[in-house]
């Protein structure tokens, strides 16, 4: 090869490596941030679980949550939904701050992303992931199991209760973030079956009332489901009334 040969590869071979950086980079720079899929806790089935998004969330600084907002006493709630009400008993002092959170988003008085004039979050959502066998899930905004309040709090998983029996209201949540606070938003559900297998993963903070709102529950439990565990047909929360 003369002088002029290898002067013109070693000028390729540079131009190529510059090439490939450059590729490499413009890759990383693309990536965005999405939010986290927040579940109900994990079916169980044969010794294996859900496997369940750990994608991150940009959080609004401006929304406080329930830590910013007066302490409720509600005991109870009633979710008005398409197939019937469901009347549930709230435990205030064992998950104060998800009952202010949960009455809050009921009523409108807790601020949330995308509120516009005191509206509530609970209002015409759908139980967007329902399993027969294991729970109902409801709350989110979008509908899809990625929305939220535009906040995120701890869980309140130290009162003794467990998921020893079912009809329990629980947080849904996407586990613990990397400096170990809680991703509780608006999501919640309601168990069908004892779930031990969720203890110290999901804050429980209430349970369905009455054999009436049972019956409900169950029929939602097993209605027909598609893909990513969606109802067939929309079941709608129309809204939450909060009791004393």
């Amino acid at each position: 090869m003369n002088r002029t040969s290898r002067r013109l590869a070693a000028a390729l071979l540079c131009l190529g490596l510059i090439t490939a950086c450059g590729s490499e980079s413009g890759d990383e720079g693309s990536s965005d941030s999405q939010g986290q899929e927040q579940q109900g806790g994990q079916q169980e089935q044969d010794g294996q679980e859900e496997e369940q998004s750990d994608l991150g969330q940009d959080i609004p600084s401006s929304l406080a949550g329930p830590a910013g907002a007066e302490a409720s006493q509600a005991t109870s709630a009633v979710l008005h939904t398409s197939e019937g009400d469901i009347t549930v008993t709230l435990f205030p002092e064992e998950a104060p701050l998800t009952v202010t959170n949960f009455a809050g988003l009921a009523d409108g008085s807790l601020p949330w992303e995308g509120q516009q004039d005191g509206e509530p979050l609970y209002q015409d959502l759908i139980f967007h992931r329902v399993i027969d066998g294991f729970m109902i899930q409801g709350g989110d905004p979008q509908g899809t199991g990625m929305g939220g309040p535009g906040y995120q709090f701890d869980d309140e998983v130290d009162s003794g209760r467990t998921f020893d029996e079912p009809y329990l209201l629980a947080m849904a949540n996407a586990g613990l973030n990397p400096d170990g606070s809680g991703t509780n938003g608006s999501q919640f559900f309601i168990t069908v079956v004892p779930t031990e297998h969720l203890n110290g993963k999901h804050t429980i903070f209430g349970e369905v009332a009455d054999e009436e709102s049972r019956a409900v529950v169950d029929a939602i439990a097993t209605t027909e489901t598609a893909a990513q565990d969606r109802p067939v047909k929309d079941i709608v929360i129309e809204s939450v009334t909060i009791g004393d």
